[in-house]
């Protein structure tokens, strides 16, 4: 079993460029079946959480492809929206 804490200390980076996209701030639950259906990272632009909502990013689950040791692996495009498939085009 994995807690929410071990989650939250792990760096967030997107495997198509390599880029750090953050911590995970929080999930997004689906109560009627209990599963995770997202991931919210938070922007490096907040101050306690509180100044400068600046674009918070949300993940897919489906779009988590590694959960590692120190890291999270997740798919993710710089335009905000997500790849689908590793052959979709830009």
């Amino acid at each position: 079993m994995v807690k929410v804490t071990e989650f939250q200390v792990k760096d967030v980076v997107n495997v198509s460029d390599g880029k750090r996209l953050g911590n995970i701030e929080d999930f997004e639950i689906n109560l009627n079946t209990g599963k995770i259906e997202a991931v919210v990272i938070g922007s490096s632009g907040k101050v306690l959480g509180f100044f400068g909502k600046e674009d918070e990013v949300v993940i897919p689950w489906r779009n988590i492809l590694k959960i590692g040791e120190d890291v999270i692996l997740v798919r993710y495009k710089d335009s905000g929206e997500y790849l689908e498939d590793k052959d979709s085009d830009e």
